[in-house]
């Protein structure tokens, strides 16, 4: 904080109009920050986790075959390609959780009439859509993580340069399936995630209420995961491609649906390493994101 900031909140403390016209102020920025951090520790983590159901997801086996190829990667490359998803996600969770309160309030003032469930969903639904900016970044994650591009890139700023040379639109290879996930998984978990959290009991200690945030958080969102699973698997394969045409989302799922024998069990092949991966990454993200927020309010209103 500059002294010009500290004097405002020395004020603000004496004056409680002050006070709150302050912490209107500084809100959104608190949104973005928990949202980023929750989102670094959830990252570390979690990553193994994702990594072992990406390559479920891309090469359609089961869980011992992955483990292998993973054994066999060696302990060196076990965070190979961590790098994007820390920064996308990191900055998508921050994107998210501020851009939704952002929205949120854009919209109470401009449409103050309507329901808040509106104004919600729509909220959420639009933060979700900007999250799409970032794109490019998990675009380099599947590279970078696909078996296949190992002697091909070194690490994430040599993939964004060889990518470079085929255009920008290369970067977004994979946006459809990616807004067709981003906005109504972010829209139910909004919506949802007050509701979850009012089925538990009252808590009557931080650490009971961060139990609470966690089991609701990661059930909300690995039930979410799960629904929008096939997407994400279609958009892993679409994004595993370098050059050459740009396919539908429609064609590019029934060229999976064709390969894996026209079999939806096999659409759905590490949905269960998906669902403890989500449970586990939304329980710390949505417990982390509450209790940093926690701690910053205490900070900015004492």
């Amino acid at each position: 904080m500059t002294s010009s900031q500290l004097r405002a909140a020395e004020v603000a403390k004496k004056d409680p109009e002050s006070k709150k016209q302050w912490l209107r102020q500084h809100f959104e920025l608190m949104e973005f920050t928990c949202g980023w951090g929750a989102a670094s520790i959830n990252i570390l983590l979690t990553f193994p986790l994702n990594k072992l159901m990406f390559r479920q997801q891309l090469y359609g086996i089961d869980t011992k075959a992955a483990l292998r190829q993973l054994y066999a990667d060696g302990k060196y490359r076990l965070y190979r390609g961590m790098l994007p998803p820390l920064i996308m996600k990191t900055t998508c969770l921050s994107v998210m959780f501020g851009m939704y309160d952002g929205y949120q309030r854009i919209l109470m003032v401009h449409f103050p009439s309507a329901p808040v469930l509106v104004h919600k969903g729509t909220a959420a639904l639009l933060a979700g859509c900007t999250e799409a900016i970032l794109l490019p970044l998990e675009r380099i994650q599947t590279l970078l993580q696909s078996r296949h591009y190992h002697r091909h890139f070194n690490n994430t700023i040599h993939a964004f340069r060889e990518l470079w040379s085929f255009g920008i639109a290369e970067y977004y290879r994979g946006l459809t399936p990616v807004l067709m996930r981003n906005g109504p998984s972010n829209a139910l978990f909004f919506l949802l995630r007050g509701k979850a959290k009012d089925l538990f009991p009252n808590a009557e200690s931080q650490s009971t209420d961060m139990l609470y945030n966690f089991v609701s958080g990661g059930l909300l969102g690995a039930t979410i995961s799960t629904m929008f699973f096939p997407v994400n698997v279609v958009k892993t394969h679409m994004q595993s491609q370098i050059g050459g045409g740009f396919v539908s989302f429609r064609e590019a799922f029934y060229a999976v649906f064709n390969e894996r024998n026209r079999c939806w069990r096999a659409m759905f092949r590490g949905i269960h390493i998906n669902y403890i991966r989500s449970l586990l990454s939304w329980g710390i993200i949505n417990a982390s994101y509450e209790l940093l927020k926690s701690l910053l309010f205490q900070t900015r209103v004492s």
